[in-house]
């Protein structure tokens, strides 16, 4: 099911919604590993990239009510005509409103915000650091046991296994997309 969202539209009322430009750049990141992440697993990107997109729209307008992220934004979105399937995914990525994560953009979607948090994180000074070498260190630091940047996200993300996603190649894909982004 295709999107009749326009990204330009979208963008912009990112942009009139959203100040933190940090958020921006987190929300950024998730569209391209959503991107990514359909090509991957043979799914609409456009589809899965706007909904990563979308999906925190919200965020600063509901600032006072974090329990309601998500509500807001699914409206915002299907103003923008995302269809239903976004529309979901988008309700669910945050756990408060109580909508079960049912398809693969469901699922993936919530485990894309949470490698975009870490690689933002780990990326965020200098994205041009993003060499095979660094990837592989990455990876490997990532995939210890007990590593310090991952261990309030790796629950989260190591539910790529939901969508058929080993924990490794999820990061690889993650990363993939952003080397893209670093080059655009």
């Amino acid at each position: 099911m295709s999107t009749r969202v326009n990204r330009k539209e979208a963008l912009e009322s990112i942009q009139s919604n959203i100040q933190d430009k940090n958020r921006v750049k987190h929300i950024l990141t998730t569209e391209a590993i959503m991107r990514a992440l359909a090509e991957r697993l043979e799914e609409d990107a456009d589809e899965w990239g706007i909904t990563g997109l979308l999906h925190d729209i919200d965020i600063e307008l509901v600032e006072d009510d974090p329990s309601s992220h998500g509500r807001l934004g699914a409206d915002i979105a299907r103003e923008l005509g995302a269809n239903n399937n976004m529309v979901h995914a988008i309700l669910c990525h945050n756990a408060a409103n109580g909508i079960s994560r049912e398809s693969k953009l469901d699922k993936s979607l919530f485990c894309t915000i949470h490698l975009s948090n870490l690689l933002t994180e780990v990326f965020s000074t200098q994205p041009n650091r993003i060499t095979e070498q660094s990837t592989k260190s990455i990876i490997n630091s990532l995939l210890k046991e007990k590593s310090p940047i991952f261990t309030t996200n790796k629950e989260y993300i190591a539910q790529c296994s939901e969508i058929g996603l080993g924990l490794e190649e999820f990061i690889k894909v993650g990363i993939e997309a952003l080397k893209g982004m670093s080059s655009d």
